[in-house]
C-alpha cells in the first residue's frame, strides 16, 4: 500500500505538469527582397532561395511572435533591401500586434534597416 501511495505521489504530478512545460513549434517564414545584383548573397541564409522557413521551440504563440519580430533584424543594409516575416505556432498562423501577417510591420527599426541599398 505504501508503495502504491508513493507511486501516486510521484507519478501523478509529473503527468499533470509535463504538459505545462512542453514547448510548441514556432515556424518563422522568411521572404527577402535583395538589393539589385545582391540576390546570391542576400538569399544565402535560405540556401540560395528567396523564401524559407526556420523552426524553433516556443512556449506560447506570443513568444513565437516575439521571435518573429526579432527575425526582421537586418544587419546587411546594402545586401537585403527588406524582409517579410510570417509565423505559425503549432501550425496556426499568428499575427503581429497590429493585426498584420508580416511581423516586420511592427519592427521598430524597419525604417533604419530596410530600403538602404544605396548606402
Amino acid at each position: 500500500m505504501r508503495l502504491f501511495l508513493l507511486c501516486l505521489i510521484i507519478v501523478v504530478p509529473s503527468f499533470t505538469f509535463s504538459g505545462a512545460t512542453q514547448a510548441g513549434t514556432c515556424e518563422i517564414k522568411y521572404t527577402r527582397t535583395a538589393c539589385p545584383g545582391k540576390e546570391k548573397i542576400s538569399y544565402k541564409k535560405c540556401k540560395g532561395k528567396q523564401k524559407c522557413s526556420k523552426f524553433k521551440e516556443a512556449a506560447t504563440a506570443a513568444e513565437c511572435g516575439t521571435m518573429a519580430v526579432k527575425s526582421c533584424r537586418n544587419k546587411r543594409l546594402t545586401v537585403t533591401k527588406s524582409k517579410v516575416i510570417n509565423a505559425l505556432f503549432d501550425g496556426q498562423q499568428i499575427k503581429a500586434s497590429n493585426g498584420s501577417d508580416d511581423f516586420c510591420t511592427v519592427y521598430e527599426k524597419a525604417n533604419e534597416e530596410f530600403n538602404k541599398c544605396d548606402g
